[in-house]
């Protein structure tokens, strides 16, 4: 190796340590920029309105205080943490705060997962899978709670799958990580559910005589990682928490984020999948078994629920960087020159320059932009006018309950479908959007309704325009108001 050529591999090793930094601090101007769009799902008002409950009450929730069609019923928080954090930010920030947080928790993720590929494949490779995993889960990149459980997750199963090119165990020290999912997001089984594939790459390769006590160490990290997804305020009850909305059947097939994945127009991820097998075959990529289940199962996940797609988006990769570090091998830099003090100075400043910029940024753009929910989700000046008419019990449409929520009135339905159960909504649903038109008379009056809240280019206020003793009072281009007819009159004059 030539003098100069050794001087440009430490060079770039060097440099190589900041190459996360400046692609996570991209990132997060890149989504700090569109923050408004990240602002378009209701759930994000319920949210921040249940930490801020947290907050002021010191306390967890255990029952439904916010409908009044599930008063009382038991419902715990599986994403307390997160709601805090979203909470205390909206509380200084207005929703510039979540938009900052949901931004900053995207740049970990993407730095993160540029470090940990960085490990076995060329920096550039490393940052192109960095950027299509992010054009794949842009989607359902939203100011939620999943979002900030991201970089736990891609954390998580990095250092498991380290462990396992390395023929050994996990260290003791990761079962924070998994505690900390837990708090965050409900997301924390998937990170249970890897624990038994990826073991089974490491024993696999492990020597023959070392394979059972390897085995059993993993077993033991399992249980280990169980464990500390129960150390939260509810305790075990977390883990059934996380997993009832996968019981909600049907009713499953009609929220946007637990759909499954639609081939009738051209997408990212079905050209992601394309790309994958047309790659697996022009270079004739070989995997090993565990590998290989690992990859179908992230791809059925995401065949099955839309949501799943960022898991499959940032996960895959990680299964297959230690198989593509072995095809496109790269030159090994001189260990005495990479660890020269240069580079751990270089490295900190680097570091704070970019957190200063990042800062700088922030407050600048901040100064004279204002971050707004987006219209379809806040129908303002009709919930203005149903509290000028001291509305009691409101039958909102789904997408309006956070809004609701916000604005401290009971709603009949919201986005925590696993609190209503699969029949109540779905007769929710088949009612406002006319599939069993006839339910909604029976659901107006089995709850006593005295006003309705839908959306404006939806079927259900057509069907109420035509329902003897309701009349419409008010229309926008986002919600439309409907009550009570006292005269039985089937016709109403809308107004603005």
């Amino acid at each position: 190796m030539s003098l100069s050529f050794a001087n440009s591999i430490a060079a770039q090793s060097r440099a190589r340590a900041l190459v996360p930094l400046c692609v996570g601090a991209g990132v997060y101007l890149f989504f700090l920029y569109l923050g408004d769009s990240r602002l378009q799902d209701s759930d994000s008002f319920w949210q921040v309105k249940i930490g801020q409950w947290i907050l002021d009450h010191r306390a967890m929730p255990t029952t439904d205080f916010y409908s009044f069609t599930r008063t009382g019923a038991p419902w715990i928080s599986t994403s307390w943490l997160s709601q805090v954090l979203f909470a205390y930010s909206h509380a200084q920030l207005d929703w510039a705060g979540p938009v900052i947080l949901t931004a900053i928790a995207v740049a970990i993720t993407v730095a993160i997962l540029v470090y940990l590929l960085d490990a076995q494949i060329e920096a550039p490779r490393a940052v192109l899978f960095a950027m299509l995993a992010l054009l794949l889960s842009t989607h359902h990149v939203l100011a939620r709670p999943h979002i900030l459980a991201l970089p736990v997750m891609v954390a998580w199963v990095g250092l498991l799958m380290a462990a396992a090119d390395r023929k050994s165990a996990p260290s003791w020290y990761w079962l924070p990580l998994m505690a900390l999912w837990a708090n965050l997001h409900g997301g924390f089984v998937l990170g249970l559910a890897l624990i038994g594939p990826i073991s089974l790459e490491a024993v696999e390769h492990a020597e023959k005589g070392r394979r059972l006590a390897l085995f059993m160490r993993w077993v033991l990290f399992g249980i280990g990682a169980l464990i500390a997804s129960c150390l939260t305020p509810y305790g075990w009850r977390t883990l059934l928490g996380a997993t009832n909305i996968l019981g909600l059947g049907e009713l499953l097939s009609l929220i946007f984020e637990w759909m499954p994945a639609n081939f009738s127009s051209f997408t990212p991820f079905e050209g992601a999948l394309l790309g994958l097998i047309a790659f697996g075959y022009y270079r004739g990529l070989v995997l090993s078994a565990p590998r290989i289940f690992l990859i179908l199962f992230l791809t059925w996940g995401a065949l099955t629920h839309v949501r799943s797609i960022e898991a499959f988006a940032f996960l895959v990769p990680l299964v297959l960087a230690k198989p593509l570090g072995e095809m496109f091998p790269r030159p090994v830099p001189d260990a005495a020159d990479a660890g020269r003090w240069p580079a751990h100075y270089v490295t900190a400043l680097g570091a704070l320059m970019i957190v200063a910029a990042g800062w700088t940024s922030t407050s600048l753009y901040l100064g004279h932009h204002r971050f707004a929910f987006t219209t379809t989700h806040t129908p303002v000046a009709a919930v203005d006018l149903l509290e000028q008419r001291k509305a009691q019990r409101i039958f909102n449409a789904y997408q309006f309950g956070g809004y609701l929520i916000s604005r401290n009135i009971p709603v009949f339905v919201d986005g925590r479908a696993e609190l209503y159960g699969e029949k109540f909504v779905m007769d929710f649903f088949k009612a406002t959007e006319g599939k069993k038109p006839e339910l909604l008379p029976r659901l107006l009056d089995q709850y006593k309704i005295d006003a309705t809240l839908l959306v404006a280019d939806a079927p259900g206020p057509q069907i109420l325009d035509q329902l003897k003793g309701w009349k419409r009072i008010y229309t926008d281009d986002v919600a439309v108001i409907h009550v009570r007819d006292p005269a039985d009159s089937t016709t109403a004059t809308p107004s603005k």
